[in-house]
């Protein structure tokens, strides 16, 4: 989750450092610190517990000249081990303040490496499990006077997953970082290299970045950069440019990033389709399995965490549909831990925005340890579920960075349904023509997705009228049941209200015994003509709801007539066909939730306890 940034050219450190930290303030934190190498033998540390503007007003406090210096590195913070206060924030030092480490992840056997430090006499001064890098590589330091071995050295020790970024002061002109299991990508720029958790700290000065792969060390100067394994051999690196600039990451006049990215949606949609049907055939990004893999396969599983196990569930239903295959949805922290069924002809869609969620990694690790096949669906070029999978298809949704996802969660549905397609198209269970056609219904999204965009004046009302709610119920069928669960998940997120989707058929199963009067329940109608038994049980289910006295609002296709005697508040979407519905119900929910949460006077990008990467399980 912590945000890093490293930095080593021809300006001022601070300036470039701070800046970064800025622009990765969407992964959540909860303190803040830097160090700058200001001279041979110098090295300026502060650090805040907070915001990053608690961290700013201290150093103005302190004047920043004494933070002069053209190397240096800073993090946000989010609490793992001991409480969020100075003592804790990163950057940690040795006893005798000549190491610098910043740290994300979780150094598992920490524990263990204390309480040897301690046996040695070493005093640590935090809770972390960070400072015991700064002790252990000061130690290794002292004999071998090489910054770069003495990392190599300690990583060898360490057990967890972990990014970390260490200087010395007898090397001012070095950064060294290594990664396992964490995201680190390298910049490089004109007589200046850079590292972050995210290009976006550096996207200003350079696009030209490298991948880090699992277990890799990387010093970087002023002149470049060199990478090795923990052993010290030389390893290739994956270049790669950015395609979005800075501007992608700003606000373009919206008051937040969140209504920013709803409005980004159709572009989104449009940027993920485009290029992946060519000569008639759909094509995925990367894709490493032959056709006759996919023909083979006789099982898919969809693994994924919160909003994207979300996409997931509305995967099942176009996948199994368009190909007769069984498809399973699991969260991936409960994933591994039940012993699924897996073998060579399984296929497994990994559903990650960051590339890098915990859980979601570890389950693709397990299934290849299980042989079964990989296919990652990303929106961030060369992150690690991607490079540990067989195939990719990334989202090309963009940045966002809003912690609650919008346009990537509408990107990863879209990507979802391609590889349903492209599994009809390698196992023949749809003709070229009717593959074309599904395409081409998909590529009319952008535009409905739009239109609604240009009706949400509606929405945005009733979440003013509705701030003051207790709760909120969602209940939906079919591909409406994945939308009502993402609905009231946004409205946690956002609104810190109490929100549940349901399956409008449970309603009499319990669910029912919630409804009191002037209680809000939203539904998310079936369209009555490609789910004619559905949208008549569904007017039913309103009907009980509301003759019990919720507060029916009611999601439905233009000139659907039958449900306005139902609902208290219509709000009418465009007319899709039933598998690409999520595309256009869920906009109206997500600026709902987003509009609840404002009128209540809370941060809709950064919800509290949240964080836009969870690296850890």
């Amino acid at each position: 989750m912590c945000g890093i940034v490293g930095y080593v050219g021809h300006r001022q450190a601070l300036d470039v450092v701070v800046d970064g930290l800025r622009r990765l303030e969407y992964r959540g934190y909860d303190s803040a610190g830097v160090a700058v190498l200001t001279g041979p033998g110098e090295l300026a540390v502060e650090r805040k517990a907070g915001r990053l503007a608690n961290l700013e007003a201290r150093l103005d406090e302190v004047g920043r000249d004494t933070f002069a210096g053209t190397a240096g590195m800073g993090h946000t913070r989010w609490a793992t081990h001991g409480p969020p206060v100075d003592r804790n924030a990163h950057p940690h030092r040795d006893a005798a303040h000549r190491v610098a480490v910043i740290h994300n992840g979780i150094i598992e056997n920490f524990a263990a490496l204390r309480a040897e430090l301690e046996a040695d006499g070493v005093e640590l001064t935090s809770d972390t499990d960070t400072e015991t890098v700064a002790h252990l590589v000061a130690k290794e330091y002292a004999t071998s006077k090489d910054l770069p071995a003495s990392m190599r050295t300690v990583c060898r020790r360490l057990t967890g997953a972990f990014t970390l970024v260490v200087t010395h002061v007898d090397e001012p002109d070095l950064i060294v970082a290594a990664r396992r299991s964490s995201p680190l990508v390298v910049g490089v720029g004109e007589g200046e290299t850079f590292v972050a958790s995210d290009v976006a700290a550096f996207i200003e000065h350079t696009r030209d970045a490298v991948e880090l792969g699992q277990d890799q060390v990387v010093t970087i100067s002023r002149d470049g950069y060199h990478v090795t394994d923990l052993e010290g051999a030389d390893v290739e690196t994956r270049p790669f440019h950015v395609d979005w600039d800075l501007s992608a990451a700003e606000k373009g006049g919206h008051e937040y990033f969140m209504l920013k990215e709803i409005e980004e949606q159709p572009d989104a949609l449009a940027d993920t389709l485009r290029g992946h049907f060519v000569d008639g055939r759909v094509i995925l990004d990367e894709q490493r399995m032959t056709d006759q893999e996919l023909r083979n396969v006789d099982k898919v599983f969809v693994v994924a965490c919160g909003t994207a196990y979300h996409s997931g569930l509305v995967a099942k239903y176009a996948i199994e549909h368009w190909t007769r295959l069984p498809v399973e949805v699991e969260l991936a922290s409960e994933f591994r831990y039940r012993d699924p069924v897996l073998d060579r002809d399984t296929l497994v869609v990994a559903v990650s925005q960051s590339g890098e969620t915990a859980d979601t990694l570890e389950a693709v690790r397990h299934a290849r340890e299980q042989k079964a096949r990989v296919l990652a669906v990303c929106n961030t070029n060369g992150a690690q579920i991607p490079r540990e999978s067989d195939a990719v298809l990334y989202t090309h949704a963009g940045p966002e960075v809003g912690v609650a996802s919008t346009k990537t969660f509408l990107a990863q549905i879209a990507a979802n349904l391609m590889v349903g397609l492209a599994l009809a198209q390698a196992r023949g269970t749809k003709y070229p023509d009717e593959i074309a056609r599904e395409f081409n219904e998909l590529c009319a999204m952008p535009a409905a997705v739009r239109k609604v965009l240009g009706t949400t004046d509606q929405v945005r009302g009733l979440g003013r009228q509705l701030a003051d709610a207790k709760a909120v119920l969602f209940l939906g069928r079919h591909v409406g049941y994945p939308v009502a669960l993402e609905g009231a998940l946004k409205l946690k997120e956002l609104a810190y209200m109490h929100a549940e989707g349901f399956a409008a058929g449970e309603l009499k199963h319990g669910p029912i015994a919630l409804i009191e009067e002037g209680l809000p329940v939203v539904i998310v109608m079936p369209s009555p003509k490609g789910r004619a038994v559905l949208h008549a049980k569904m007017v039913s289910n309103i009907s009980e709801i509301q003759a019990r006295g919720a507060r029916t609002i009611v999601l439905a296709e233009e000139g659907d007539e039958t449900v306005r005697p139902f609902a208290d508040e219509l709000v009418e979407i465009p007319a899709v066909p039933t598998l690409l519905q999520p595309l256009v119900a869920t906009v109206p929910l997500q600026v709902l939730s987003a509009e609840i949460a404002r009128a209540r006077g809370y941060d809709v990008d950064k919800p509290r306890n949240l964080a836009k990467s969870v690296t850890v399980e």
